[in-house]
């Protein structure tokens, strides 16, 4: 899989994300003022857009993209438009099953996250057949989909690598690091270890590499014993974390071997609990991004595609990428940046995600107070 992204991810997003709203604003794309939308009227805000997420490990996914999206949805209906969702629990059989039964439903649009992005094309075909648009979200699927919509992964994986060399310094060439990768059926994790691996490679030694099932924090944590016993406890310098699960999983295995001081560890997600492993020093580092940004550009292209708003859609849609199957998919890549103790304010609780209160409860308190997030 190869995503192209031939301009500023921030300024391709900045520029649709202008274009659309000057669109709307001029009336443009509404299709009651014959705007060249070949929409249904009786389509214009009763409308039902289908949520397929893959699991229920990274919160994210239940605690911030659905209700996002859900809102949004709402918001660009008149209250009218629903979201249908189901959460597969890491299942790609669960998902498929759910995936016929939005088709069986007659959902206007799918917005599909998948557990195994090769098994879920046969559903998106299913979908194609039947006239119902697909949209890849945060993970690409494979088939004929209509749209993807995530971040640019790799350089998610570059930010990760980047923070663990900061972290490492002139100790760096010397260092022996732990990679916990991301689950082999997503192929975001492809792209997650092509990025970090372009910057650890030849700089860091890479003693011990795991790609970890369905980013199962248990087997993430299995892992990180198994490169405990090989390659000793005071011999890992740092760990590459896919994610915030696998790197909560990852710090519990070394303090369970002992570890009186944590390495380096990064992370992808902003999860809370991350938030707080970084304000506690136990993580260093996550990758933030953005999950409004992303919610609500899903939502702005499921409606645009079911409403007809082409323009719109367009607008919306100005990177590529190419899946196994597909080639110059329509996309939109939303920026990411390295959350570590410096930035905790000017970026999850700038945007809302979690207030101070949240993150600083009891047990962080005094860490909260020392690195001034009061």
């Amino acid at each position: 899989m190869n995503a192209r992204t031939p301009h500023s991810t921030a300024a391709r997003l900045a520029l649709a994300i202008g274009s659309a709203l000057l669109l709307t604003s001029c009336g443009v794309v509404d299709a009651a003022d014959g705007g060249g939308s070949t929409q249904s009227p009786a389509k214009r805000d009763d409308l039902t857009v289908g949520l397929l997420l893959p699991d229920k490990e990274t919160t994210r996914f239940e605690k911030f993209d659905h209700p996002l999206i859900a809102a949004r949805v709402a918001a660009l209906t008149h209250g009218k438009g629903k979201v249908r969702s189901a959460n597969a629990e890491a299942s790609a059989k669960r998902q498929s099953k759910q995936f016929e039964q939005m088709i069986s439903a007659r959902v206007d649009a799918i917005l599909v996250d998948a557990v195994d992005s090769k098994a879920i094309e046969t559903d998106v075909r299913k979908a194609k057949d039947a006239g119902i648009p697909v949209i890849a979200y945060d993970r690409l699927a494979q088939g004929p989909i209509d749209a993807y919509i995530s971040h640019d992964n790799e350089l998610v994986g570059e930010v990760q690598g980047r923070a663990l060399m900061e972290a490492l310094g002139d100790k760096a060439e010397s260092s022996k690091i732990v990679m916990l990768n991301g689950s082999p059926a997503d192929p975001n994790s492809a792209r997650f270890k092509q990025g970090a691996l372009g910057v650890l490679q030849n700089k860091v030694a890479i003693a011990k590499s795991y790609d970890v099932e369905e980013w199962l924090p248990k087997i993430a944590e299995a892992d990180m014993r198994k490169a405990v016993a090989a390659i000793g406890l005071n011999d890992i310098a740092a760990v590459y974390a896919a994610n915030d699960g696998m790197a909560g999983a990852a710090i519990d295995a070394l303090k369970k071997a002992g570890a009186t001081k944590i390495p380096p560890v990064t992370g992808q997600d902003a999860d809370l609990p991350a938030v707080q492993r970084i304000v506690s020093g136990e993580q260093y580092m996550t990758v933030y991004k953005s999950f409004l940004e992303e919610a609500n550009g899903a939502a702005d292209m499921a409606v645009a595609k079911i409403q007809g708003q082409d323009i719109m859609f367009d607008a919306l849609t100005q990177d590529t990428v190419d899946s196994p199957t597909e080639n110059d998919i329509p996309s939109m890549l939303v920026p990411v940046v390295a959350l570590t103790q410096a930035n905790i304010k000017e970026t999850v609780i700038k945007d809302g995600v979690y207030t101070v209160k949240d993150i600083c409860t009891a047990a962080y308190a005094a860490r909260c107070a020392a690195i001034g997030l009061t």
